[in-house]
């Protein structure tokens, strides 16, 4: 018989906010250790949060864009539990009334579409970090009180594939609402999955919590590793136990932790310390009109607008940095199909010749539409272009200058392409025999050797046209 796999996902977004979520302590990555602390995050006895307005819009933006039911009201409560990282021994949550709930996030997988549900959206407290190494484990507690958002979503996934598509496209809406960097190799962005396997037509089985997932292939992979795990503990007659894992990407594996906490264990109870939220309906509104085009809006535009292929349209939304910069080259150049193409051909290839990562992607985007307006015009050939845009990336060239300096004007002369044409037919007859005798690929050797006699910068355009009279009047013999 076959196993069907449930997973479910919690995934927990760091919001870019200037300040921490209940004190005005920076909740910028990084630091000296314990040196963006103050009483009311570090927990002391006696200190008062205040809640930062820009979480609550922040997390309602987010909620509007993947059609969640955002609350008039909200409250926030206590979640109970002992970790020394968590310097309160207990983290402020929203367990009963949180701020988003419902909604929906279409994504594609395995070729097939699928609407996975999203059961709520709660603001909560981020913890500190335990930093280990040879002399011990220590405590840095700059993290604690960083703005989180939790999205959970319903046991709707079948596959790590349909997972990875999730966290892609779910990673895209957050980057271009501006609430999340969504680095995971910082933190800013984490996935727990919980995952279970039962037979078709039967209850729910046992799940466990994976943890410790540095990437979506990550994800991917533990996906696939843990569902065959309970298969093959389950068919050997075992039973799976629920339980928190961590995932070990080197090995490949996931190990034990502890025992999976249920809600009751954490003792919630609702924070004293916190009035509850309400957002008004004019409040609300404010933040819908404020929502940006997102990249799937973004895909159907290019389309539609800029008669982009599916697949050009894809790699300039695949990050906000890019689209940002495709935008800006489009708008100047006047050439968005060609800007287009420079885009998805020559930047795309230095960024990964470079391992350039889109969120670090800083080149002079009125240095590539001048580069846009030469080829346009035809002022520069395909090497000259392709040449002229590695050195405005590399080195931030001015592109007139380089091409004036390096000589890659096209020529246009007739004369002079005449002259190459006729020198390349005379130095090779049989090539020129081969295309009068219907070999069209000798046509193309022909071109070449015209345009290496005019040194690679002749008009390609100009070269055929004269190498075609020229042939035309040359003797089949």
């Amino acid at each position: 018989m076959t196993w069907e796999t449930v997973i479910g996902l919690e995934v927990h977004a760091e919001l870019s906010t200037k300040s921490k979520i209940f004190c005005g302590c920076s909740g910028e990555f990084g630091g000296e250790p314990n040196s963006r602390v103050c009483p009311v995050c570090a927990g002391f006895p006696g200190a008062l949060p205040k809640l930062n307005r820009a979480v609550v819009e922040y997390a309602a933006r987010v909620g509007l864009a993947l059609g969640c039911t955002v609350a008039p009201r909200c409250k926030f409560d206590r979640k109970n539990y002992f970790y020394p990282d968590l310097p309160k021994a207990y983290q402020v949550s929203q367990l009963y009334l949180p701020i988003c709930q419902g909604g929906r996030l279409e994504i594609e997988a395995d070729g097939q579409k699928k609407s996975i549900g999203i059961r709520e959206i709660h603001m909560e407290e981020d913890a500190g970090k335990l930093v280990h190494d040879a002399d011990g484990t220590f405590m840095d507690f700059n993290r604690c009180g960083v703005p989180l958002i939790e999205i959970v979503t319903l046991p709707d996934f079948r596959s790590g594939g349909e997972v990875m598509a999730f966290l892609e496209r779910l990673r895209e809406i957050l980057l271009y609402l501006g609430v999340c960097d969504c680095k995971m190799q910082e933190g800013s962005l984490r996935v727990d999955v919980n995952l279970s396997v039962c037979r078709p037509g039967e209850g729910l089985g046992v799940r466990t919590e994976m943890k410790n997932l540095n990437s979506f292939k990550a994800a991917g992979r533990a996906v696939e590793y843990e569902r065959r795990r309970q298969i093959e503990l389950l068919e050997s007659g075992g039973a799976v136990v629920q339980e928190t894992r961590r995932w070990d990407d080197d090995a490949g594996e996931s190990f034990g932790m502890r025992s999976k906490e249920n809600a009751q264990d954490y003792r919630y109870f609702p924070e004293p310390d916190l009035l509850p939220v309400e957002l008004d309906e004019a409040r609300l509104a404010g933040i819908r009109q404020s929502l940006p085009e997102l990249a799937h809006q973004k895909r159907a535009r290019y389309r539609r607008d800029y008669a982009l292929s599916e697949a050009e349209a894809a790699v300039l939304t695949g990050h906000k940095r890019i689209s940002d910069l495709f935008e800006s080259v489009a708008r100047l150049s006047g050439e968005p199909a060609e800007a287009a193409r420079l885009i998805t051909g020559e930047i795309m290839r230095l960024m990964n010749l470079t391992d350039t990562q889109p969120e670090n992607l800083s080149v002079d985007a009125g240095k590539l539409s001048a580069l846009v307006a030469f080829v346009s015009s035809g002022k520069i050939n395909r090497g000259a272009y392709k040449e002229t845009a590695e050195a405005v990336f590399l080195r931030g060239v001015d592109p007139e200058t380089y091409i004036a300096e390096k000589g890659l004007l096209m020529l246009t002369d007739g004369g002079a392409v005449a002259e190459a044409v006729k020198a390349a037919v005379e130095d090779n007859p049989d090539a020129a025999r081969d295309y009068l005798a219907g070999k069209d690929k000798a046509f193309g050797f022909l071109v070449g050797q015209a345009m290496k006699k005019l040194g690679g910068n002749g008009s390609p355009d100009m070269v055929r046209e004269h190498l075609r009279k020229c042939l035309t009047n040359t003797p089949n013999r």
